[in-house]
């Protein structure tokens, strides 16, 4: 039961830092969106990192370079100004869809890793789904549109860059969390910290949201409760929580952002969330 609710405490989160992101890049500078995701779990996680410094000997710069560039500043201005030009119901199945896809594809090229049957099914229906949402629109939409949806599968190929990456590094979740954070952090400081003082003079009720949001639940609290999923559940079946973001997404952007989803996302919604559930190997049977 706690690995259960550690999860979806996580995955809820995961959907409202997806549709706070997508209000967020159209009313504030994106600066000021991505230093709040950073800068608060570099405070709150400085006794970490100030542990480890932040180049840590048993950890080359390479690879500390993949962990910052997948999950920290490059990642989340690709997602944010992806979200720009995509509605909250089409980034649901691209970016969390797209993700174990990507993570697949690199850990077949670099650890060779063989997939079952079911596995490789998920991770059609994935593509599958994608598929049904982005070639709609490169026929028919706009170079805007084309670009966010670029951009939301750069930041999903990021993410699986750092996920990767993190098996090669031994860290655990809070230490490479630290790390991230500190590094995005101080790359975005010189860009935003001016627009954030001046945006918190007029807007401190939307700055006050985004904080809680992007640095307290996302960056912090969803990390320990997906940690603590791990723990509980084993890998595969959190991971297979995950198939609940796209629907989940869709659903709140609904109230939060009054964008309804057309049948295309629906299709798109639901064959991710199946490919999702498959791809993460949690209904696979196993050996007592």
């Amino acid at each position: 039961m706690i690995g259960t609710v550690s999860a979806l405490g996580a995955i809820s989160i995961w959907a409202g830092w997806i549709v706070a992101t997508r209000y967020a890049a159209q009313t504030l500078d994106v600066s000021i969106v991505a230093l709040l995701r950073y800068a608060i779990p570099a405070l709150v996680l400085m006794p970490v990192w100030l542990r480890m410094g932040l180049l840590p000997r048993t950890l080359s710069k390479r690879v500390l370079a993949a962990l910052v560039i997948g999950a920290g500043t490059p990642f989340f201005l690709a997602a944010a100004l992806g979200m720009r030009f995509e509605q909250a119901a089409e980034v649901g199945p691209l970016l969390p869809g797209a993700m174990p896809l990507f993570v697949a594809l690199l850990a077949g090229v670099f650890y060779r890793e063989q997939m079952s049957v079911l596995r490789k099914a998920g991770f059609v229906l994935i593509g599958a789904g994608v598929a049904v949402i982005i070639v709609p629109h490169i026929m028919t939409g706009t170079l805007a549109e084309a670009s966010g949806h670029a951009l939301v599968l750069l930041s999903a190929l990021l993410w699986a860059i750092y996920t990767v990456a993190l098996r090669r590094t031994g860290l655990s979740a809070f230490e490479a969390t630290a790390l991230i954070s500190v590094w995005s952090a101080i790359t975005l400081l010189p860009f935003g910290i001016m627009p954030l003082i001046e945006a918190a003079k007029s807007r401190t009720a939307e700055i006050a949201v985004q904080a809680l949001m992007q640095g307290v639940l996302s960056g912090i609290v969803a990390t320990i409760l997906f940690a603590i999923a791990i723990l509980r559940l084993g890998p595969s079946r959190a991971a297979a929580f995950a198939a609940l973001l796209p629907a989940l997404v869709a659903i709140l952007a609904i109230p939060v952002l009054g964008e309804i989803p057309d049948a295309l996302a629906v299709v798109g919604i639901v064959a991710a969330s199946f490919g999702v559930a498959f791809a993460s190997g949690a209904l696979e049977r196993r050996p007592a």
